[in-house]
Formats: structure tokens, sequence, C-alpha cells
């Protein structure tokens, strides 16, 4: 349940942060779209966030079409990993084989820097 929250809460900060952050809008204009999401490796908690300079849009499940996914094997790492997001955080995670990356490194990347502006 808290996972399911925190993942809703991370829409509702983006939504907010596209409203109300210059830096934020400037980041995610320089590419037309920029689509990803959050899931446990069963997929009993999953959602997916949509984001272009126009608007985020933000749902359940995860959809095909993702350029990033990130997967966690339990629910409770994903809440540790996502309260505190770091790449020093991530990549031991990946190591430890806790978080899998589904996509391009380069759009975790992109990703950490458009989260820096929450």
């Amino acid at each position: 349940m808290k996972l399911r929250l925190l993942l809703w809460f991370i829409g509702w900060l983006l939504k907010r942060a596209l409203r109300r952050n210059p830096a934020f809008r400037q980041a995610l204009s320089e590419r037309t779209r920029f689509d990803w999401g959050v899931a446990t490796e069963d997929l009993s908690i999953a959602r997916h966030y949509r984001m272009s300079a126009q608007g985020i849009e933000t749902g359940p499940g995860l959809p095909v079409d993702l350029d990033l996914e990130l997967r966690f094997d339990e629910p409770d790492m994903a809440l540790k990993l996502l309260r505190q997001p770091s790449r020093r955080a991530f990549l031991d995670g990946m190591m430890a084989g806790h978080v899998r990356l589904v996509g391009d490194s380069s759009d975790l990347q992109r990703l950490q820097r458009l989260l820096a502006h929450l």
C-alpha cells in the first residue's frame, strides 16, 4: 500500500513541478517525450508516467511502449530507493539484483536529472 501511494504521489509531484518550476519545464522540453514506469517484478504494483512539455499523464500498469522501466524485486526495496534516489543507490541495487533496468541507462540518467527538480 505504501508503494502504491508513493508512486501516485510522484505523479502528483511531477505535475506540480511542470506547473511551477521553469527549470523542470526546460529540462522536459529538451526531448519531445519521455515515458517511464516503476513496478515490482511480479507486476502486482506498477505505475507509468508519460511526460512531455505539454503535460504529464500517469496511470496504473506498465504499457509495452515505455522508454524506461524500473523493476524492483520487492516493494520495500522500491520504497527505500525511491524515497532517497541517488545514482549510487540505484547502481548498488542493480549490482545486488534488487533493481532491474529495462531500457537504456542514459534514460535512467535523464530521469534522475528530471527528478532532481522535484
